[in-house]
């Protein structure tokens, strides 16, 4: 297959998953939009080397994810400071407390605190609420199955703790 079918395939089938990707590295309609864009880029011009070690999906994840990386190092500002697990494990210092805690805020809150993770655990937690398995996250970060599984468990430990402690404020 050609560059351009294989790129026209990969949108068709993952094209979806790669705007919720996106979504997930930037909030910022402008600059999502602009994400989006060099995401589609990076998958086109990546294509030509494709030689079907790996499936067409991991592939795509992994140009993706790595774009996305790239874009949020990039990105960085002082404003918007990148935490790492442990740091996210603390208290939460500074959320809205309103006694209606809705479904919707809960989603907002949650992808607020996704935003803040590093890029490699943003990564992973996003593969998994995309339904991937280990494996395939594993293909695509480097890292083995096992340590992606107990990413996994810490961050989803961390974001239900916080949103425990949110609505308890509430």
């Amino acid at each position: 297959m050609e560059q351009d079918e294989l790129y026209r395939s990969a949108v068709s089938e993952f094209g979806r998953m790669l705007d919720r990707l996106a979504a997930g590295y930037e909030a910022d309609p402008d600059k999502l939009r602009d994400l989006r864009q060099e995401i589609h880029l990076q998958i086109w011009r990546s294509l030509e080397a494709f030689d079907g070690r790996c499936a067409l999906k991991t592939w795509t994840l992994r140009v993706a994810h790595n774009t996305a990386t790239s874009y949020v190092i990039r990105e960085r500002s002082l404003n918007s400071k990148l935490v790492s697990l442990e740091e996210m494990d603390r208290p939460p210092q500074s959320f809205e407390q309103t006694p209606d805690m809705d479904r919707d805020k809960v989603l907002r809150e949650v992808q607020q605190m996704i935003l803040k993770l590093r890029p490699l655990d943003r990564q992973i937690i996003i593969s998994y609420l995309e339904g991937m398995d280990a494996a395939s996250m594993a293909d695509i970060t480097g890292l083995s199955p096992a340590n992606v599984a107990m990413k996994i468990h810490r961050i989803k430990k961390i974001l239900a703790q916080r949103i425990r402690e949110e609505q308890s404020h509430a």
